[in-house]
């Protein structure tokens, strides 16, 4: 199974839809991790 960022953008979503609902006051963490992770991935410097 190849994992790529069609794979991992919705696994990322799940996984973080998940944490805000079990600690929603760390949101704007959550969100931020979120967006750096799938930009390094999108930009090739995180290769997944």
């Amino acid at each position: 199974m190849t994992i790529g960022i069609s794979t991992i953008s919705p696994l990322a979503s799940l996984i973080f839809g998940i944490l805000i609902l079990l600690f929603p006051q760390f949101l704007n963490y959550f969100v931020a991790i979120y967006l750096i992770i799938i930009g390094l991935v999108g930009l090739g410097i995180f290769g997944v």
